[in-house]
């Protein structure tokens, strides 16, 4: 049965994914949902035996219906290659065979852990820039050019993105350098990680922008949207050759391809013996923008057997507070935290699942996103509340954070990112592992932050390092080898300088494109 897109916001008539992909957006500011979740039409015991390209085909070809089997498989074979660095493209394991590397052989096998009520890392950051952003924003630039070839366009697609620090290098380095496509990224210029930054302003692509904002990620977010929204310099764009799209987790080809991993992860424990076909898992997800947690509840809501979706936050706890009271207030202090991806207040991809526990009903959405915009919240019904039954809320401080990095290093030799560590810490504090198998989604490598990893395992003894000291002393006490993501940017020079204001973004976009 054919699946078909529309806005969050209005009411009409659905398009094909191919043109909900290319478009990013709705005209209307909204998101684009599918008019229905499609069931799996697969089995969990055969899923168990299928590599990770076979079970991204089975889920996505359920989603994105008006594109073939030779369309799809051809995206999933380009995207999910050599340029990942474990064969299994991402490995599901314990801190224990974290540690050890047993949980990251080519052929997928690993070893039961030693407590058998541990929770499973599944590791997300196996990719060209080491972030969980790459699973989907390695396949997005063929999705994109495959929709636009079939959908006839001629203009340049202008990827326009604001990034909190790991969509940013993931979509430059998916899109540099891909015909028929530019992109153009903004960034928070004093909110994210000195590894993060360089990165980005090194990216050598000859298509691609970087930008620095004198503000946060929501301004960043907002400022992009704004120019989305407007529709006299959408025309101009248009005059010139271009239109826009985005690789923000607002486009659906980017939430698609999340959902087949934890599909895969459902797999591998049934292939590990760790559950029985049809038994439940939980889910604990670090997220700031939502989406990453919202590929977990349409994989839910399509049949995965998950039993909860634990919510984790940084300080930045909008989420936590939402899911404990119903109301959604982004009036609140912004926090600098060491795991800046989730440095995030107003959470887009939230718009998409309060459209779904209001009944598909894009006049109530709509209503509530005018009072986000306009008093800064909104406050949902206690109907809406009750279709959030599977969702906790759960949040660790920065000093939280931090323990854990060290509680999880010193009892096995594992190293999380941040990120993960919230997760990590939620899981131990919220969930309850020893009833229900649980995964971390482990989204980012250590390397990307590694002062603040460092300086959680040892203070004192790491606290006078530089940057790149400090990841020489990471490989040292980890045993992982260095990615290559980190080797090629100690000497590369800057080559993106630019910084605007918040009110300047769309005027950096006019040089660029000379319109």
């Amino acid at each position: 049965m054919e699946v078909l897109y529309h806005s969050t916001r209005s009411k009409g008539e659905g398009i094909r994914a191919s043109e909900a992909i290319l478009k990013g957006l709705s005209d209307d500011g909204g998101l684009f949902v599918p008019d229905h979740i499609p069931d799996f039409d697969f089995s969990f015991d055969e899923l168990a035996e299928w590599s990770y390209q076979e079970t991204a085909y089975q889920v996505m070809k359920l989603f994105l219906t008006d594109f073939s089997e030779e369309e799809l498989r051809s995206c999933i074979k380009g995207a999910y290659d050599e340029k990942f660095d474990t064969g299994v493209i991402a490995p599901l394991v314990t801190a224990d065979e974290g540690a050890s590397g047993t949980g990251r052989p080519s052929d997928g096998e690993s070893v039961r852990p030693t407590d058998e009520n541990a929770p499973f890392y599944l590791e997300l950051f196996h990719g060209k820039t080491i972030a969980f952003k790459d699973m989907a924003l390695s396949i997005l630039p063929y999705l994109m050019t495959t929709a636009a070839k079939k959908n006839g366009v001629t203009n340049e697609i202008v990827i326009l993105t604001a990034t909190s620090g790991d969509t940013g290098k993931a979509a430059l380095a998916g899109f540099a350098d891909v015909e028929g496509t530019s992109i153009v990224v903004f960034y928070p210029k004093d909110g994210v990680s000195p590894i993060q930054k360089k990165q980005m302003v090194t990216e050598p692509g000859k298509n691609t922008h970087v930008i620095g904002v004198d503000g946060n990620f929501d301004d960043c977010q907002t400022g992009v949207k704004k120019i989305f929204n407007d529709r006299e310099f959408a025309a101009r764009m248009n005059e010139k050759g271009y239109q826009f799209s985005s690789a923000n987790s607002i486009n659906i080809g980017r939430l698609v391809p999340q959902i087949a991993y934890y599909v895969y992860a459902y797999a591998q424990l049934i292939k590990r013996g760790e559950l029985k076909s049809g038994e439940k898992m939980d889910v604990v997800v670090p997220t700031g923008n939502f989406g990453n947690i919202l590929a977990a509840y349409y994989a839910k809501e399509a049949g995965l057997p998950i039993g909860r979706l634990y919510c984790a936050s940084n300080e930045n706890k909008v989420l936590f507070d939402f899911f404990g009271s119903g109301t959604y207030d982004r009036k609140r202090d912004f926090v600098l935290t060491s795991s800046p991806s989730m440095d995030i207040l107003i959470s887009s991809n939230l718009e998409r699942l309060i459209y779904r526990i209001a009944g598909d009903d894009p006049d109530a959405n709509a209503a509530f996103m005018k009072s986000l915009a306009g008093e800064g919240e909104y406050t949902i019904t206690d109907e809406m509340r009750d279709r959030l039954s599977e969702f906790t809320g759960g949040f660790a401080s920065e000093t939280d954070t931090a323990d854990e990095i060290k509680r999880v290093y010193d009892e096995t030799g594992y190293v999380i990112d941040p990120h993960t560590a919230v997760a990590s810490f939620v899981c131990r504090k919220y969930a309850d592992a020893g009833r229900t198998k649980t995964v971390i989604a482990s989204t980012a490598s250590p390397y990307k932050f590694t002062r603040s990893v460092m300086l959680a395992i040892d203070k004192d003894k790491y606290g006078e390092m530089g940057d790149f000291e400090l990841v020489d002393e990471l490989n040292r006490i980890s045993g992982v080898k260095i990615p290559d993501a980190i080797e090629s940017i100690r000497t590369a020079p800057v080559l993106h300088d630019t910084v605007c204001s918040v009110d300047g973004m769309r005027a950096e976009i006019e040089k660029i494109y000379e319109v």
